[in-house]
């Protein structure tokens, strides 16, 4: 099978007007505090103790364990992070430290290899009894993929033989013939999976396979677990199959249910392990899933989890905007899921969702400055009611420097450091460009130099390098499904005319076939209008209401710029949105959106037979992903449209 595989992040090289300059923030800023966080270093933040806790469990230093029982993940996630940042900017101090940082944790490992803090400092009794609450297999699947990340970017493997060793452990306590097992929240199979792509093992690939095929098998496992062991640490109730997909087996499952991060890191390993097999069964259930998710459960924004009551899916069509959870960690996963789609199935119906929580659902997560995130991503916030009134409480109108649950800051720095690998793949015949980023990448068979003006503007162009002189094989570049016009030239000259390259499309990707000389470039322009986005009517929140995009971007509007009530606002249906960049201030650069609006007044009485009356005012949209950066005020994704 001609299998289509991830680029070696350390090949590909991002220097983008827009990506660059979140990650140089991410390097520069949010690493180092985030690490001085990690440390108990900064004042008047949630404490987080999580390199603490390995230091005494290593018996370095006296002291307790504190924080979540998940804790390790967050050091896990910032180690995978910071390898990922060596590959942008090489820098050996930061090397040193994580060095020294593997070393404690290589130290605070078991001598059978099992390695979880709060189980060797605080309950050591307990280990492996509650899968349901405990995340040991979570927090080993997190470091899992920082090891094989570290090792991939460096080649060093020290902490990489901590998780093959943690590994073996995990399997002489579970799979065929042993013990039945599976995680509370999924995320070791992706660990395992990607265990296996460092080091090739199909131990790995069958152990993260078996959590696969187990999980629904027994829908009563958490049940008759709990009551085996007699204790409980969150008192979380396991009749709720639904809450950790475990309701029916993996291959049955049709409809997205319960907790988001949960479900879309299971589908995540689903596409992973059915890109490797070449199980059609899997791979169908993987399709049906992710169809039900962005077709009748995903916000605009690629945000999904409506409800705060458990971070979860509801059913179809559930989309409230002002108590909207979408938590970041939820869009960081469809991401993952949609790029191991991709690399069974390129088409744009993946990459378009992709890109779009990339500069929306999962950026909206940082403040411009790097020092604070939001762990929820509403399309509505207003103060007064956000944070304030029952079934809003979890809504925020400001971002908050660090969580006592702090999954999402770490996880949306190693997702932004990796962007590479979420712009390429290649097979052993064909080189995949799924997303515009500026940059260069050097692929098995060519290095590929690209000038990228997205998403301002709807300009690319890549410069080929053939390994060798007329190297033959196939260019397969996305064309996203929003742009309706586009002019393409290889070297100089329209594609309609092209004669030296043979060129077909399929599922929203231009192929491009045959002998390549050094120097050939082809190039992409295509206007970027201002889009109006109307909802299906089958979500009442939306119903009457329109949406504003721009190439992937989602626009909103803010009090700051709209001083006046939203919801006495109106978009009338003729308005022309006028596209301008903005020259000062905290939005610089970006590409903001003026159109004619209507102000709506009533005469003041809570009920009234007299009409509002409208007048004509003058809107403004910023970049959903930059709102919340200007102080407090209302914001809206979707406004009503007369």
């Amino acid at each position: 099978m001609n299998r289509i595989k991830d680029v070696n992040l350390s090949k590909v090289h991002v220097k983008d007007r827009f990506w660059s300059e979140k990650q140089r923030l991410i390097v520069d800023v949010v690493i180092p505090f985030q690490e001085q966080i990690l440390n108990d270093e900064i004042e008047g933040v949630e404490k987080s103790h999580a390199f603490a806790n390995f230091r005494i469990a290593a018996g370095l230093e006296e002291g307790e364990f504190y924080g979540m029982v998940f804790q390790d993940s967050d050091v896990a996630k910032w180690l995978e992070g910071a390898a990922y940042s060596l590959t942008v900017k090489p820098d050996m101090a930061l090397e040193e430290r994580v060095d020294a940082i593997i070393e404690v944790i290589e130290k605070a490992q078991q001598p059978d290899g099992y390695l979880n803090t709060y189980f060797t400092v605080k309950e050591p009794e307990h280990r492996w009894q509650n899968l349901q609450e405990c995340h040991e297999l979570y927090c080993a699947g997190h470091m899992m993929e920082a090891a094989a990340a570290y090792y991939e970017v460096t080649g060093k493997d020290r902490l990489l033989k901590v998780m093959e060793r943690m590994a073996d452990n995990i399997s002489e306590q579970f799979g065929p013939g042993k013990r039945a097992g599976i995680p509370g929240h999924q995320e070791v199979e992706i660990g395992l999976m990607r265990l296996f792509h460092a080091t090739g093992k199909e131990k790995y690939r069958e152990l993260a396979q078996y959590f696969i095929d187990e999980r629904g098998r027994n829908p009563d496992f958490f049940k008759e677990e709990k009551e085996k062991r007699g204790w409980e640490h969150f008192g979380i109730e396991p009749q709720d199959t639904k809450y950790n997909q475990s309701y029916a087996p993996v291959r049955e499952q049709k409809t997205a249910e319960g907790h988001s991060v949960r479900a879309v890191y299971m589908y995540t390993a689903m596409a992973d392990i059915a890109g490797v097999t070449g199980e059609k069964k899997l791979l169908e259930a993987c399709e049906t899933l992710w169809d039900n998710i962005t077709q009748k459960r995903m916000y605009l924004t690629g945000g999904i989890g409506s409800t705060g009551d458990g971070e979860a899916f509801t059913i179809d069509y559930d989309l409230p905007n002002d108590m909207a959870y979408a938590e970041t960690c939820a869009s960081i996963g469809l991401a993952f899921f949609a790029k191991k789609m991709l690399n069974i199935s390129p088409s744009n119906k993946y990459a378009d969702i992709m890109e779009r929580v990339l500069f929306n659902g999962i950026l909206s997560g940082m403040q411009m400055d790097g020092k604070k995130f939001f762990y929820v991503n509403p399309l509505e916030v207003n103060p007064g009611v956000s944070g304030v009134l029952h079934g809003y409480k979890h809504v925020r109108l400001q971002r908050t420097g660090w969580y006592a649950c702090a999954c999402c800051p770490p996880n949306l720095v190693r997702l932004v450091m990796s962007l590479g690998e979420y712009a390429w793949s290649e097979s052993e015949d064909t080189v995949y460009s799924h997303l515009y980023v500026g940059g260069s990448a050097e692929l098995d068979k060519v290095k590929i130099d690209v000038e990228s003006s997205f998403p301002w503007e709807g300009k690319v162009e890549y410069i080929i390098h053939p390994r060798q002189q007329d190297t033959i094989f196939t260019f397969a570049v996305r064309i996203p499904s929003y742009v309706k016009e586009k002019i393409i030239r290889l070297n100089g000259n329209d594609i309609s005319n092209c004669i030296e390259k043979k060129v077909e499309e399929k599922d929203g990707y231009l192929y491009f076939s045959g002998e390549w000389r050094d120097g050939e470039h082809l190039s992409i322009e295509f206007p970027m209008p201002v889009r109006k986005i109307y909802c299906n009517t089958a979500v009442r929140e939306n119903e009457n209401c329109v949406a504003l995009m721009r190439g992937p971007v989602v626009y909103c509007f803010e009090g700051k710029d709209n001083p006046w009530p939203l919801q006495e606002l109106r978009i009338p249906e003729k308005t022309v949105f006028a596209v301008k960049t903005c020259k000062e201030g905290l939005l610089k650069g970006m590409v903001l959106l003026e159109g004619e609006g209507t102000l709506m007044k009533s005469d003041g009485s809570l009920y009234s037979e007299e009409k509002p009356v409208g007048m004509s005012i003058m809107l403004k949209a910023i970049p959903y992903f930059a709102w919340g950066n200007r102080g407090v005020n209302q914001m809206r994704v979707w406004m009503a449209e007369e």
